[in-house]
């Protein structure tokens, strides 16, 4: 343990460390750095080494921080209300003539505007649930292991060429009740089922030789429940399940 003197010693060298200089005959602050850092290393021979390294360490802070100069202590309190000036907000920089009519507004009117308001949110809220509930339900008609290839392998581009085609057949109001497809990929015809299964159309696959060479056929028709196609398509369903909104 250290002295009561060193203890002393300690205590005058930390209440002098940045006194001012006043008169001639003082000397310069560096000067009175250095004497100080001398006393230092000369207290830390009588005491312990954990009060030694405190006041090495005191030592280093003292020739690694010299004075700060007005600017540099006011660069230690930005942002404002000590640093630079806060910019004026928009409603500052507006008359404020114009948010009079705002401000006043009558209750009745105010009320109105907000059940408008309200009720135009939850008809496009509904609109938006009812789609994805649609989509939702034209998800689950796919054959499980179909959603897991279509989800294992996603292809938007061979999915959108496939729907396209699915989504202007159901459209057709014409006489056409048959669309024939010839896909000799298995795993595109596996694509197209899916498709296929989404819109509620039924998909046959019929095999027969071509040019001596096995052909592939898919034969699309609709059901009589088929209506509507969704306004929600597979791929974009897709998209919104690979991102969380589903």
């Amino acid at each position: 343990m250290a002295s009561a003197d060193l203890l002393r010693r300690e205590e005058e060298f930390y209440s002098s460390l940045f006194d001012s200089a006043k008169g001639d005959g003082v000397r310069s602050r560096s000067q009175l750095i250095e004497r100080k850092i001398e006393a230092l290393e000369d207290m830390a021979t009588k005491v312990s080494n954990r009060r030694s390294r405190k006041w090495l360490n005191d030592r280093l802070l003292i020739e690694l921080v010299p004075r700060l100069h007005v600017e540099e202590i006011k660069g230690l309190f930005a942002p404002p209300p000590w640093g630079e000036e806060l910019p004026l907000s928009a409603f500052c920089r507006t008359s404020v003539g114009e948010w009079d009519a705002f401000r006043s507004i009558d209750m009745d009117t105010e009320a109105r505007l907000m059940q408008h308001m309200k009720s135009s949110s939850e008809k496009q809220r509904t609109h938006v649930d009812e789609d994805e509930l649609v989509a939702v339900n034209a998800w689950r008609r796919i054959d499980r292991q179909t959603r897991e290839a279509i989800k294992r392998n996603f292809l938007p581009d061979l999915l959108e060429i496939y729907e396209e085609r699915v989504r202007t057949f159901i459209e057709d109001t014409s006489d056409k009740d048959v669309l024939v497809l010839n896909v000799q990929d298995p795993f595109q015809r596996l694509l197209l089922h899916g498709v296929c299964e989404f819109y509620n159309v039924t998909s046959t696959t019929s095999s027969s030789v071509r040019d001596g060479k096995p052909w592939k056929a898919t034969t699309i028709k609709k059901r009589q429940g088929t209506g509507v196609p969704s306004r929600i398509t597979l791929v974009s369903f897709l998209r919104m399940k690979k991102n969380g909104s589903q």
